[in-house]
């Protein structure tokens, strides 16, 4: 078995360098539907449900 040894803070290299970071584009209307119509035909109904509440979340939409 691998021990993992512990590197402090000042000495561990940053996970984001040299990366694009910040706020993201927007997804289009048609990557949305893409990615409702595969959670579908997954017949998981617990994904599509999590994915349009975030979708709401990300949009403003509240439910009050």
């Amino acid at each position: 078995m691998e021990t993992l040894t512990y590197l402090p803070f000042a000495l561990r290299p940053t996970w984001n360098k040299g990366r694009i970071v910040g706020q993201k584009r927007p997804r289009k209307p048609k990557h949305v539907w893409a990615i409702r119509v595969r959670l579908e035909l997954a017949e998981n109904h617990h994904d599509p449900a999590l994915f349009n509440m975030a979708s709401l979340a990300g949009e403003g939409i509240d439910d009050d």
